[in-house]
Protein backbone atom coordinates (compact mmCIF):
# COMPACT_ATOMS: atom_id res chain seq x y z
CA UNK A 1 0.00 0.00 0.00
CA UNK A 2 0.93 3.28 -0.44
CA UNK A 3 0.01 7.33 0.26
CA UNK A 4 2.12 8.81 -2.48
CA UNK A 5 1.20 5.66 -5.35
CA UNK A 6 -2.18 4.50 -4.31
CA UNK A 7 -3.81 1.34 -5.94
CA UNK A 8 -7.39 0.83 -6.91
CA UNK A 9 -8.43 -2.82 -8.10
CA UNK A 10 -11.17 -4.01 -8.97
CA UNK A 11 -11.58 -8.23 -9.35
CA UNK A 12 -13.94 -10.36 -10.88
CA UNK A 13 -14.57 -13.45 -13.06
CA UNK A 14 -15.41 -13.23 -16.69
CA UNK A 15 -19.38 -11.75 -16.73
CA UNK A 16 -19.52 -10.47 -13.37
CA UNK A 17 -20.09 -6.93 -13.78
CA UNK A 18 -16.57 -5.53 -13.52
CA UNK A 19 -16.44 -3.09 -16.43
CA UNK A 20 -19.52 -1.75 -14.71
CA UNK A 21 -17.88 -0.66 -11.71
CA UNK A 22 -15.14 0.31 -13.88
CA UNK A 23 -17.10 3.14 -15.47
CA UNK A 24 -18.65 4.51 -12.28
CA UNK A 25 -14.90 4.73 -10.83
CA UNK A 26 -13.89 6.41 -14.55
CA UNK A 27 -17.02 9.27 -13.76
CA UNK A 28 -15.62 9.79 -10.33
CA UNK A 29 -12.14 10.29 -11.50
CA UNK A 30 -12.99 12.96 -14.39
CA UNK A 31 -15.19 14.66 -11.55
CA UNK A 32 -12.56 14.73 -9.37
CA UNK A 33 -10.09 15.75 -11.89
CA UNK A 34 -7.92 12.63 -11.00
CA UNK A 35 -5.53 11.17 -13.55
CA UNK A 36 -5.54 7.36 -13.46
CA UNK A 37 -2.89 4.86 -15.06
CA UNK A 38 -5.61 2.35 -16.27
CA UNK A 39 -4.17 -1.39 -16.01
CA UNK A 40 -6.56 -4.06 -18.17
CA UNK A 41 -6.26 -7.43 -16.16
CA UNK A 42 -6.44 -8.91 -20.08
CA UNK A 43 -3.08 -7.58 -21.15
CA UNK A 44 -1.62 -9.73 -18.05
CA UNK A 45 -2.33 -12.89 -20.00
CA UNK A 46 0.14 -15.44 -20.77
CA UNK A 47 -0.86 -15.86 -24.44
CA UNK A 48 -2.53 -13.63 -27.06
CA UNK A 49 -6.01 -15.72 -28.90
CA UNK A 50 -4.05 -17.38 -31.38
CA UNK A 51 -1.09 -19.24 -29.28
CA UNK A 52 -4.25 -19.53 -26.32
CA UNK A 53 -6.14 -21.74 -28.79
CA UNK A 54 -2.94 -24.12 -29.91
CA UNK A 55 -2.33 -24.37 -25.92
CA UNK A 56 -6.00 -25.42 -25.21
CA UNK A 57 -5.83 -27.81 -27.91
CA UNK A 58 -2.53 -29.26 -27.02
CA UNK A 59 -3.55 -29.48 -23.06
CA UNK A 60 -6.96 -30.82 -24.47
CA UNK A 61 -4.68 -33.66 -26.43
CA UNK A 62 -2.70 -34.20 -23.28
CA UNK A 63 -5.38 -35.09 -21.03
CA UNK A 64 -6.23 -31.51 -19.34
CA UNK A 65 -9.97 -30.19 -19.90
CA UNK A 66 -9.27 -28.05 -17.37
CA UNK A 67 -6.91 -25.62 -19.13
CA UNK A 68 -8.40 -22.05 -18.87
CA UNK A 69 -7.66 -18.08 -18.64
CA UNK A 70 -8.07 -18.36 -14.64
CA UNK A 71 -5.37 -20.22 -13.46
CA UNK A 72 -1.59 -19.10 -13.28
CA UNK A 73 0.41 -21.20 -16.20
CA UNK A 74 -2.06 -18.89 -18.31
CA UNK A 75 -1.13 -15.72 -16.55
CA UNK A 76 1.51 -12.97 -15.91
CA UNK A 77 1.23 -12.85 -12.24
CA UNK A 78 5.11 -12.04 -11.08
CA UNK A 79 4.64 -9.96 -13.51
CA UNK A 80 1.54 -7.84 -12.54
CA UNK A 81 2.65 -8.37 -8.95
CA UNK A 82 6.09 -6.49 -9.99
CA UNK A 83 3.57 -3.86 -11.49
CA UNK A 84 2.33 -2.92 -8.22
CA UNK A 85 4.74 -3.25 -6.03
CA UNK A 86 6.86 -0.80 -8.26
CA UNK A 87 4.06 2.17 -8.86
CA UNK A 88 3.11 1.45 -5.50
CA UNK A 89 7.10 2.17 -4.47
CA UNK A 90 7.53 4.77 -7.25
CA UNK A 91 5.08 5.56 -9.32
CA UNK A 92 6.07 3.88 -12.55
CA UNK A 93 5.95 0.61 -14.11
CA UNK A 94 5.85 -1.88 -17.71
CA UNK A 95 1.91 -2.00 -18.81
CA UNK A 96 0.50 -3.02 -22.26
CA UNK A 97 -3.01 -3.70 -23.62
CA UNK A 98 -4.48 -6.63 -25.12
CA UNK A 99 -6.57 -5.68 -28.19
CA UNK A 100 -9.77 -7.41 -27.76
CA UNK A 101 -11.90 -6.30 -31.60
CA UNK A 102 -10.65 -5.02 -34.74
CA UNK A 103 -11.76 -1.57 -33.37
CA UNK A 104 -9.24 -1.41 -30.62
CA UNK A 105 -6.56 -3.29 -32.57
CA UNK A 106 -6.94 -0.52 -35.64
CA UNK A 107 -5.22 1.90 -34.23
CA UNK A 108 -1.99 -0.34 -33.70
CA UNK A 109 -2.44 -2.11 -37.25
CA UNK A 110 -2.44 -5.68 -35.65
CA UNK A 111 -4.91 -8.38 -35.37
CA UNK A 112 -7.23 -8.71 -32.86
CA UNK A 113 -6.28 -10.63 -30.22
CA UNK A 114 -2.33 -9.47 -29.69
CA UNK A 115 -0.62 -7.32 -27.24
CA UNK A 116 0.27 -3.94 -28.01
CA UNK A 117 4.12 -3.73 -26.71
CA UNK A 118 5.13 -3.16 -23.31
CA UNK A 119 5.82 0.39 -22.45
CA UNK A 120 6.29 2.48 -19.37
CA UNK A 121 3.08 3.65 -17.10
CA UNK A 122 2.78 7.08 -18.19
CA UNK A 123 4.18 9.73 -15.63
CA UNK A 124 3.00 11.65 -13.31
CA UNK A 125 -0.35 9.47 -12.31
CA UNK A 126 -2.39 10.19 -9.34
CA UNK A 127 -2.86 6.46 -8.56
CA UNK A 128 -3.24 3.14 -10.39
CA UNK A 129 -6.36 1.68 -11.22
CA UNK A 130 -6.88 -2.31 -12.14
CA UNK A 131 -9.79 -4.17 -13.66
CA UNK A 132 -9.50 -7.45 -14.53
CA UNK A 133 -9.23 -11.28 -13.02
CA UNK A 134 -6.80 -11.19 -10.52
CA UNK A 135 -6.33 -7.82 -8.82
CA UNK A 136 -6.57 -10.19 -5.38
CA UNK A 137 -4.52 -13.36 -6.02
CA UNK A 138 -2.59 -14.75 -3.40
CA UNK A 139 -0.22 -17.95 -4.44
CA UNK A 140 2.69 -19.49 -2.51
CA UNK A 141 4.65 -17.53 -4.91
CA UNK A 142 3.01 -13.76 -5.25
CA UNK A 143 0.97 -11.73 -2.84
CA UNK A 144 -0.94 -9.40 -5.24
CA UNK A 145 -3.64 -8.39 -2.80
CA UNK A 146 -1.09 -7.01 -0.60
CA UNK A 147 -0.53 -3.97 -2.64
CA UNK A 148 -3.80 -2.03 -3.70
CA UNK A 149 -5.15 0.70 -1.20
CA UNK A 150 -8.44 -0.23 -2.01
CA UNK A 151 -9.59 -3.78 -3.21
CA UNK A 152 -12.92 -4.00 -4.75
CA UNK A 153 -15.00 -7.55 -6.02
CA UNK A 154 -17.86 -8.13 -8.03
CA UNK A 155 -19.36 -11.38 -7.20
CA UNK A 156 -22.79 -11.93 -8.75
CA UNK A 157 -24.29 -15.24 -7.60
CA UNK A 158 -23.17 -17.90 -9.82
CA UNK A 159 -26.59 -18.56 -12.02
CA UNK A 160 -26.66 -14.95 -13.00
CA UNK A 161 -23.03 -14.38 -13.81
CA UNK A 162 -23.40 -17.76 -16.10
CA UNK A 163 -26.98 -15.62 -17.25
CA UNK A 164 -24.24 -12.73 -18.17
CA UNK A 165 -21.60 -14.51 -19.55
CA UNK A 166 -23.90 -16.78 -21.76
CA UNK A 167 -25.48 -12.97 -23.17
CA UNK A 168 -22.26 -11.46 -23.75
CA UNK A 169 -20.57 -14.65 -25.63
CA UNK A 170 -23.53 -14.85 -27.45
CA UNK A 171 -24.77 -11.95 -28.34
CA UNK A 172 -21.36 -10.27 -28.71
CA UNK A 173 -18.70 -12.79 -30.06
CA UNK A 174 -20.92 -15.05 -31.82
CA UNK A 175 -20.12 -18.33 -29.36
CA UNK A 176 -22.59 -21.00 -29.62
CA UNK A 177 -24.54 -22.25 -25.96
CA UNK A 178 -22.58 -25.25 -26.10
CA UNK A 179 -19.16 -23.42 -26.64
CA UNK A 180 -20.24 -20.84 -23.73
CA UNK A 181 -21.17 -23.74 -21.53
CA UNK A 182 -17.68 -25.64 -22.08
CA UNK A 183 -15.76 -22.98 -21.49
CA UNK A 184 -17.66 -22.13 -17.84
CA UNK A 185 -17.23 -26.27 -17.08
CA UNK A 186 -13.43 -25.99 -18.10
CA UNK A 187 -12.60 -23.27 -15.59
CA UNK A 188 -14.79 -24.37 -12.56
CA UNK A 189 -11.44 -25.96 -10.90
CA UNK A 190 -9.56 -22.71 -11.53
CA UNK A 191 -12.34 -20.46 -10.77
CA UNK A 192 -13.04 -22.19 -7.43
CA UNK A 193 -9.18 -22.30 -6.56
CA UNK A 194 -7.98 -18.53 -7.85
CA UNK A 195 -11.15 -16.85 -8.21
CA UNK A 196 -13.16 -17.51 -5.05
CA UNK A 197 -10.43 -17.02 -2.68
CA UNK A 198 -9.46 -13.66 -3.66
CA UNK A 199 -12.72 -12.28 -2.38
CA UNK A 200 -11.86 -13.13 1.40
CA UNK A 201 -8.93 -9.76 0.82
CA UNK A 202 -11.26 -7.80 -1.01
CA UNK A 203 -12.27 -4.43 0.97
CA UNK A 204 -15.57 -4.38 -0.31
CA UNK A 205 -17.80 -7.21 -2.20
CA UNK A 206 -20.65 -6.29 -4.64
CA UNK A 207 -22.90 -8.91 -5.38
CA UNK A 208 -25.58 -8.81 -7.55
CA UNK A 209 -28.90 -11.21 -6.41
CA UNK A 210 -31.89 -11.83 -8.70
CA UNK A 211 -35.17 -11.37 -8.00
CA UNK A 212 -36.28 -13.65 -10.69
CA UNK A 213 -36.15 -17.01 -11.41
CA UNK A 214 -32.69 -17.80 -12.86
CA UNK A 215 -32.79 -21.92 -12.04
CA UNK A 216 -31.52 -22.59 -15.30
CA UNK A 217 -29.20 -20.02 -16.97
CA UNK A 218 -28.43 -21.90 -20.14
CA UNK A 219 -32.05 -21.43 -21.15
CA UNK A 220 -32.65 -17.70 -20.43
CA UNK A 221 -33.22 -15.16 -22.67
CA UNK A 222 -31.98 -12.42 -20.94
CA UNK A 223 -30.22 -10.96 -18.46
CA UNK A 224 -32.21 -9.61 -15.26
CA UNK A 225 -32.74 -6.38 -15.11
CA UNK A 226 -30.91 -4.30 -12.05
CA UNK A 227 -34.51 -3.47 -10.94
CA UNK A 228 -34.89 -6.93 -11.12
CA UNK A 229 -31.85 -6.92 -8.91
CA UNK A 230 -30.98 -6.46 -5.00
CA UNK A 231 -27.16 -5.87 -4.58
CA UNK A 232 -25.43 -6.90 -1.43
CA UNK A 233 -22.65 -5.03 -0.48
CA UNK A 234 -20.30 -6.18 2.25
CA UNK A 235 -17.30 -4.49 4.07
CA UNK A 236 -14.37 -6.18 5.29
CA UNK A 237 -13.75 -3.59 7.81
CA UNK A 238 -16.82 -1.25 8.26
CA UNK A 239 -15.10 1.27 10.66
CA UNK A 240 -15.55 5.00 8.86
CA UNK A 241 -18.46 3.94 6.67
CA UNK A 242 -21.84 5.86 7.82
CA UNK A 243 -24.19 3.37 7.01
CA UNK A 244 -27.36 5.78 8.58
CA UNK A 245 -26.45 8.02 5.84
CA UNK A 246 -26.29 5.63 2.70
CA UNK A 247 -29.84 4.49 4.17
CA UNK A 248 -30.74 7.54 3.94
CA UNK A 249 -29.68 8.28 0.37
CA UNK A 250 -30.88 5.20 -1.21
CA UNK A 251 -34.45 4.02 -0.48
CA UNK A 252 -35.37 0.54 0.38
CA UNK A 253 -32.13 -0.27 1.46
CA UNK A 254 -31.41 -1.89 4.50
CA UNK A 255 -29.13 -3.82 6.92
CA UNK A 256 -28.35 -7.61 6.67
CA UNK A 257 -25.43 -7.82 8.95
CA UNK A 258 -23.40 -4.81 10.57
CA UNK A 259 -20.73 -4.77 8.13
CA UNK A 260 -23.55 -5.67 5.18
CA UNK A 261 -26.06 -3.33 3.74
CA UNK A 262 -28.48 -4.70 0.76
CA UNK A 263 -29.38 -1.88 -1.96
CA UNK A 264 -31.73 -2.28 -4.99
CA UNK A 265 -29.86 -3.17 -7.96
CA UNK A 266 -31.04 0.08 -9.86
CA UNK A 267 -29.09 1.82 -7.16
CA UNK A 268 -25.82 0.21 -7.78
CA UNK A 269 -24.20 2.39 -9.76
CA UNK A 270 -25.61 5.76 -7.02
CA UNK A 271 -24.67 2.85 -4.34
CA UNK A 272 -20.79 3.02 -5.40
CA UNK A 273 -20.73 6.82 -6.07
CA UNK A 274 -21.28 7.70 -2.71
CA UNK A 275 -19.24 4.83 -0.90
CA UNK A 276 -16.29 5.60 -3.03
CA UNK A 277 -16.10 8.95 -3.53
CA UNK A 278 -15.32 9.70 -0.30
CA UNK A 279 -12.31 7.04 -0.53
CA UNK A 280 -10.95 8.46 -3.42
CA UNK A 281 -10.55 12.21 -1.87
CA UNK A 282 -8.93 10.54 1.40
CA UNK A 283 -6.51 9.27 -0.60
CA UNK A 284 -5.52 12.39 -3.10
CA UNK A 285 -5.19 14.48 0.75
CA UNK A 286 -3.16 11.86 1.87
CA UNK A 287 -0.85 11.88 -1.05
CA UNK A 288 -0.93 16.08 -1.41
CA UNK A 289 0.05 16.05 2.46
CA UNK A 290 2.94 13.51 1.59
CA UNK A 291 4.12 15.60 -1.56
Amino acid sequence: MSIRHPIIAITGSSGAGTTSVTRTFENIFRRENVTAAVIEGDSFHRFDRKAMKIKAAEAEAAGNKNFSHFGPENNLFTELEALFRDYAATGVGKRRKYLHDAEEAAPYKQDPGTFTPWEDVPAKTDLLFYEGLHGAVVTPEVNIAQHPDLLIGVVPVINLEWIQKLYRDKKQRGYSTEAVTDTILRRMPDYVNYICPQFMHTHVNFQRVPMVDTSNPFIAREVPSPDESMVVIRFSNPKGIDFQYLRSMINDSFMSRANTIVVPGGKMELAMQLIFTPFVWRMMERQKKAN
